[in-house]
C-alpha cells in the first residue's frame, strides 16, 4: 500500500541521515546568552514596521526602548524579515520607543507605559518615511560566501566565481551543489535529469525543448546566483520530479546609467557582451546582448557493437562549430505606492553544426562491404519570451495580489545530411529536415495574506496553453549533383501536432511557532487535456486520456542555536514528456544507431523525501542531507535491435526507478586570503522495467558519485586567483552505463581603474590533451561499447570595463511576481518552495542584534550616510593591531562596541562586541598587511546569516576605515585603542 511504502521510506531516510549528523546535533555551542545583569520584567511589547509609501515590511529595523530620564536605551531588538518585532520580559515603566533603519527617518513614540504584570502590549503598525537624502556612492568591500545554505534552498553566488568568465550557464551549473552537467549540457539534480529550469523565476520554451540549449544561451558573466530547490511548495508547478533550478541574472534597482563591456578570446571560443541600464524616478530600463562563438571543438568517436553473430565497428573524426546569442530588453514602472508593473522581452539564438568526418564502418560479415560516409547535423533555434506582470499590495503588510502573463515560443530546425561514398566517389545522399516549434501562453493569479502573527495562507490559479508541432521530411539523391527526391510514407514525411492544456489551482498554509519551528503544507491540483495527431495523414495518435493529479507537499524545519537548521520535507511530483521524447521524426544520421520519440508516453510520478542539517562552525559552513526518491512510470530510453547491425532507441515508461543518497557540502575561509568550498553527492540507483519476457526484461543498479571543489586566493594590488575542479561519476542507466568524466580550470584576474575594469587569463584541462567517456550497453540481444574522445585543452583572455555610475534611488522595494511553468521532462524564485516562501514572522525576543552598524538606535539618525574612503595602505609599514579597541560606526542608527585582538603564535584572533545587544562574535578571518587591518565575521538573525567585512588603517592607537554590513551598505568606522 502507498502508506506503507511512505512509512518504509521515511524510516530508511532517518537511518541514512542519523549517522551523518547525529553527534553534531548533540554538541552544538550554546551561543552568547544575554547579560544576566539586565533587570527583567513580565510584560511583552510587539509591533510591526512598514514602509510608509509602499506598505512593505522594513526588514531588520532597529527597535530601542529608551529611558526618558537618561535618554539611554535599556532594551531593544530588531525586526525580522517580515518587519515584525517582539521584546519579552520588559520591566514596568514609562519609555520612549525609537524605530530606525538605514534610509528612513527615525520614528519615536513618547510616553509608552509598560504595566507591571504579565501581558502583551501591541504598538500596532509603525510606518517609517524614507530619508530626504540619498546615500552617496557606496563602496562595498565585503563579499558573499560562494555557497549559502538557506532553509528551503541552496544558493550559489556565481558572481563571485571568476573561473567561468567568458563561459555560459553550463559552466556555472557545474559548480553548484547537488547538480551535475554532462558534456552535452544536460543537467541532473542528485542524478535525476527531471529538473525544471527557471530564469529569474520564469520558464522559457527553449528550456522545455532543450535545457542544454537554454543554458548555452545565458552568459556566465550575467548570472548573479543559482538557487537549487529540492522540495518545491504547492505554489510551484507540479512538474520537475527532482526539483527546480532558478537562475538569477544580474539586475539593479539603482538610479543612473551604466554600460558594461565584456569580451574574451581563446583557443576554442570567443565572446562579446554589452549590457546597459538606465533608471530615473519610477521607471527603469535595461538592454543587453551577448554572443559567444565556439570553434576548434574536435575529437574522435569509436563504437563496437555485437548483435547476434555480427560484430560491427565504426570510427570517425568529430568537430563542431556553434554560435550562441541572447538579447533582452526590460522595463519596470511604479504606478503608485500600491501598484507596480514590469515587462520584458528576451530573444535567444543558437546556430550549431556538428560533423562526423570519414565515418568508416566495418563488420565481420565477409559478404558485406565497408562503408564510408560524412555526416553533418545542423541545430538552429530562436526563442522569444514576452512577459507582463502586475502586482498590487495592500495596507496590511504581506497582503498581496498579482497577475502574471507569459508568451514564449521556440522555433527550431534540427536537420542532417549524410554523404555516402563508394570507391571514394559520392554514391548517394540522405537528408532529413525537421522544423519544429514549442509555444506556450500562460496566465496566473496569486493571492496571499497573513493571519494573526504566525500564519500565512496563499492560493492561486494558473492556465498553460501549450502547442507543439514537428514538420519532418526525408529526401534522397542518387549522386552528388542529382536532385533530392522526397520519400513517401508517414514515417518519412508528416506533421506531428501535440496540444496540451494544463489547468491548476493551489492552496498553501504556513505556521511558525515561537520555538523556532516552521511548518508549511499545501496541495496543488492539476488537470491536463491532450490532443495529438498526424496532420498529413489525418492519423490520430492512440487516444491519450485527460487526467488530474493531486500533488501534496509538507516542509518542517527547526532552527537550532546559532542559526543551525534541521529540516524534513516530503513532496509528490509529476513529470510530463517534452517534445524531444514525443517527436516521431526518425533521427538516422548514423545508420547504426537511430532513434525516434514516442507520442504515447504517459507522465511519470515521483515521491521525494529529504532530511537535512546545516551548521556553522568556526568559519566553516556545513550541510548534510539524505534523500529517497521513488519514481513510477519513469521515462527512460529503451534500445532494441532492428537487424544484425542497427540499434533502435525510443522512450518508454518503465516500471520503477529508485534512488537513495547522501550529500555533504562545506565552505571554509582560511584567513582573508584563501576560500575553499566543495562537496560530494553519492546515491544508489535501482531501475527495473518490471517485464517478464526474458528478451525485454531489464534491471540495473549501482552507486553513482560526483564531486566538486572551488577555491579562490586574493593576492595584493588587485590580483586574484581562482580554481575549480569537477568530476561526474559513472551514470547507471536501465540497460547499461554512461562513463564519468572530470574537468578543471584556473583563472587569474587583475582589477584596474578603481575596479571599473579587469583583465584575466584562464586555462582549462591544461594537464591533459583529451577527455574520454566510455559507454556500455548490455541486453539479451545487444552488446555495445563506445568511446567519445573530446580535445578540450583551452586557454582564453578576458577583458571587461564598466562605464557610468549608479546611485541608490528612492524607488520602493517590491517583490516582483512572474510566471513559473515548472512542468516538462526534458533533457535536462524567488525560487521558493520549502517553508520560506513569504512565510509570516516567527517572533523572537530582544537581544539578538546582528551587526555593530545596527547598534545604538537612540542616537538620532542622519539623513544619509557617506562611505569614507580608506587611506592608502602601506605594505612596508610596521603596525600593531593587538589590544582592546573601542569603536563607533557612523551609520544612520549609530553603533558602538569593543574590538579585541590578540595573537596566538603567528596568528591573529579576535572578537567583536555590540554594546546594545551585549553580544560577541568571533572574527572568522583577520589579517594585518603592513598598516592595513582587515577582518570579517558572520552574524545570524532569524535563521539567516550575513557577513560583515571591515577594512581599516592602523595609525598608532587610532584605527579608521569602512565597515561593509552585508548588503545594507558600507559605513565609516573609527576606533581608539584603550589597552
Amino acid at each position: 500500500m502507498p502508506e506503507i511504502d511512505i512509512m518504509k521510506n521515511l524510516i530508511l531516510l532517518t537511518l541514512l541521515i542519523s549517522t551523518a549528523f547525529g553527534s553534531l546535533a548533540q554538541n552544538q555551542p550554546t551561543g552568547n546568552a544575554p547579560s544576566t545583569s539586565v533587570k527583567k520584567g513580565n510584560a511583552k511589547v510587539i509591533g510591526a514596521v512598514i514602509d510608509a509609501e509602499t506598505n512593505q515590511p522594513v526588514e531588520f529595523a532597529n527597535i530601542a526602548l529608551i529611558d526618558p530620564t537618561t535618554n539611554k536605551p535599556v532594551d531593544g531588538t530588531v525586526c525580522d524579515d517580515q518587519g515584525k518585532f517582539a521584546m519579552a520580559k520588559v520591566v514596568a515603566g514609562t519609555y520612549t520607543v525609537s524605530i530606525s533603519f538605514i534610509g528612513y527617518e527615525t520614528q519615536t513614540i513618547e510616553n509608552v507605559t509598560i504595566p507591571d504584570k504579565k501581558e502583551e502590549l501591541s504598538l500596532g503598525i509603525i510606518k517609517l518615511a524614507t530619508s530626504a537624502k540619498l546615500l552617496n556612492e557606496v563602496v562595498v568591500e565585503g563579499q558573499k560566501q560562494l555557497i549559502e545554505e538557506k532553509v528551503d534552498r541552496t544558493v550559489y553566488n556565481a558572481e563571485n566565481d571568476q573561473t567561468t568568465k567568458g563561459g555560459d550557464a553550463t559552466d556555472v551549473l557545474k559548480r553548484v551543489p547537488m547538480l551535475s552537467v554532462d558534456l552535452d549540457g544536460n543537467v541532473s539534480m542528485r542524478g535525476n535529469q527531471n529538473v525544471r529550469v527557471l530564469i529569474n523565476n520564469k520558464p522559457s520554451t527553449i528550456a522545455a525543448s532543450s535545457i542544454a540549449d537554454a543554458l548555452k544561451q545565458i552568459p556566465a558573466d550575467q548570472i548573479k546566483s543559482v538557487e537549487v530547490i529540492t522540495s518545491p511548495s504547492a505554489k510551484y508547478d507540479a512538474e520537475g520530479s527532482a526539483g527546480i533550478i532558478n537562475i538569477i541574472t544580474k539586475k539593479n534597482t539603482l538610479e543612473g546609467a551604466t554600460l558594461n563591456i565584456d569580451m574574451g578570446a581563446g583557443l576554442r571560443g570567443s565572446n562579446l557582451g554589452l549590457n546597459g541600464s538606465y533608471r530615473k524616478g519610477k521607471m527603469g530600463f535595461s538592454l543587453g546582448g551577448f554572443g559567444r562563438a565556439m570553434y576548434n571543438v574536435n575529437g574522435e568517436y569509436y563504437n563496437k557493437q555485437t548483435i547476434g553473430s555480427t560484430e560491427t565497428i565504426q570510427e570517425a573524426k568529430t568537430r563542431s562549430n556553434n554560435i550562441f546569442g541572447r538579447y533582452n530588453l526590460g522595463w519596470d514602472y511604479d504606478i503608485n505606492k500600491n501598484n507596480f508593473i514590469a515587462a520584458s522581452v528576451r530573444y535567444g539564438i543558437r546556430n550549431g553544426s556538428n560533423y562526423q568526418d570519414n565515418v568508416i564502418t566495418t563488420d565481420n560479415n565477409p559478404n558485406s562491404n565497408d562503408g564510408l560516409r560524412n555526416s553533418k547535423t545542423v541545430d538552429n533555434s530562436g526563442t522569444v519570451d514576452v512577459s507582463l506582470d502586475y502586482t498590487h499590495t495592500f495596507e496590511k503588510p504581506q497582503q498581496e495580489f498579482s497577475i502574471s502573463t507569459l508568451y514564449s515560443r521556440n522555433n527550431r530546425n534540427n536537420n542532417f545530411l549524410n554523404t555516402i561514398y563508394t570507391n571514394q566517389s559520392v554514391d548517394s545522399l540522405l537528408k532529413n529536415l525537421n522544423e519544429s516549434f514549442n509555444q506556450e501562453i500562460t496566465i496566473q493569479a496569486d493571492y496571499q495574506t497573513p493571519i494573526k502573527n504566525t500564519m500565512l495562507i496563499e492560493f492561486g490559479g494558473k492556465e498553460i496553453m501549450r502547442r507543439v508541432s514537428s514538420d519532418y521530411k526525408y529526401f534522397v539523391a542518387d549522386g552528388e549533383n542529382q536532385p533530392f527526391i522526397p520519400l513517401s510514407g508517414s514515417r518519412a514525411t508528416n506533421v506531428f501536432n501535440y496540444d496540451q492544456n494544463v489547468t491548476a489551482g493551489y492552496f498553501s498554509y504556513t505556521y511558525n511557532s515561537q520555538k523556532s519551528y516552521s511548518f508549511k503544507a499545501g496541495a496543488r491540483y492539476e488537470y491536463t487535456v491532450i490532443d495529438a495527431n498526424f496532420q498529413n495523414t489525418g492519423e490520430t495518435v492512440a487516444k491519450i486520456p485527460s487526467y488530474g493529479v493531486l500533488v501534496p507537499s509538507v516542509n518542517v524545519s527547526k532552527k537550532l542555536k546559532n542559526g543551525n537548521t534541521v529540516k524534513l520535507a516530503y513532496n509528490r511530483r509529476i513529470q510530463r514528456p517534452s517534445i524531444q521524447f514525443l517527436n516521431p521524426n526518425i533521427q538516422a544520421s548514423n545508420p547504426l544507431n537511430i532513434s525516434q520519440g514516442n507520442p504515447n508516453l504517459d507522465p511519470e510520478f515521483t515521491n521525494n523525501y529529504e532530511l537535512g542539517y546545516s551548521t556553522f562552525v568556526k568559519g566553516t559552513s556545513l550541510n548534510f542531507s539524505a534523500f529517497v526518491r521513488n519514481t513510477t512510470g519513469s521515462i527512460q530510453s529503451v534500445r532494441t535491435n532492428l537487424n544484425d547491425s542497427t540499434i533502435f532507441t525510443t522512450y518508454q515508461n518503465i516500471g520503477v526507478e529508485n534512488a537513495y543518497g547522501l550529500s555533504a557540502f562545506s565552505n571554509v575561509n582560511i584567513g582573508n586570503k584563501l576560500s575553499l568550498n566543495g562537496g560530494v553527492d553519492v546515491y544508489y540507483a535501482m531501475l527495473d522495467n518490471k517485464l517478464t519476457d526474458p528478451l525485454l526484461a531489464a534491471t540495473n543498479e549501482g552507486w553513482v558519485a560526483s564531486g566538486r571543489m572551488f577555491g579562490s586566493y586574493n593576492l595584493s594590488k588587485g590580483w586574484g586567483l581562482q580554481f575549480f575542479g569537477f568530476y561526474r561519476g559513472r551514470q547507471v542507466q536501465l540497460q547499461g552505463t554512461q562513463g564519468g568524466f572530470g574537468t578543471y580550470s584556473l583563472g587569474v584576474k587583475k582589477d584596474f581603474a578603481n575596479k571599473k575594469g579587469s583583465f584575466g587569463f584562464g586555462a582549462e584541462n591544461f594537464f591533459t590533451t583529451s577527455m574520454k567517456i566510455k559507454n556500455n550497453l548490455e541486453t539479451p540481444t545487444i552488446d555495445q561499447y563506445s568511446v567519445n574522445t573530446l580535445h578540450n585543452l583551452s586557454f582564453r583572455v578576458n577583458v571587461s570595463f564598466r562605464l557610468g555610475k549608479m546611485s541608490f534611488d528612492s524607488a520602493p522595494k517590491r517583490r516582483k511576481k512572474s510566471v513559473s511553468n515548472d512542468d516538462l521532462k526534458d533533457g535536462g524564485g524567488d525560487g521558493g518552495g520549502g517553508q520560506a516562501d513569504a512565510t509570516p514572522t516567527q517572533q523572537r525576543p530582544g537581544g539578538g542584534g546582528f551587526a555593530p552598524g545596527q547598534g545604538n538606535a537612540a542616537k538620532p539618525a542622519p539623513a544619509g550616510a557617506v562611505a569614507s574612503k580608506v587611506v592608502s595602505a602601506d605594505s612596508t609599514a610596521v603596525a600593531d593591531a593587538t589590544g582592546v579597541w573601542n569603536y563607533t560606526v557612523e551609520s544612520p542608527q549609530g553603533g558602538s562596541g569593543v574590538l579585541t585582538i590578540t595573537k596566538e603564535g603567528d596568528k591573529l584572533i579576535g572578537k567583536i562586541k555590540n554594546n546594545q545587544f551585549n553580544r560577541e562574535n568571533d572574527l572568522t578571518v583577520i589579517a594585518l598587511n603592513g598598516n592595513e587591518l582587515s577582518f570579517s565575521y558572520e552574524v545570524s538573525f532569524g535563521g539567516n546569516a550575513m557577513v560583515v567585512q571591515v577594512n581599516a588603517i592602523v595609525n598608532g592607537d587610532d584605527l579608521s576605515g569602512n565597515m561593509a554590513v552585508g548588503t545594507f551598505g558600507t559605513y565609516p568606522i573609527q576606533a581608539k585603542r584603550t589597552k
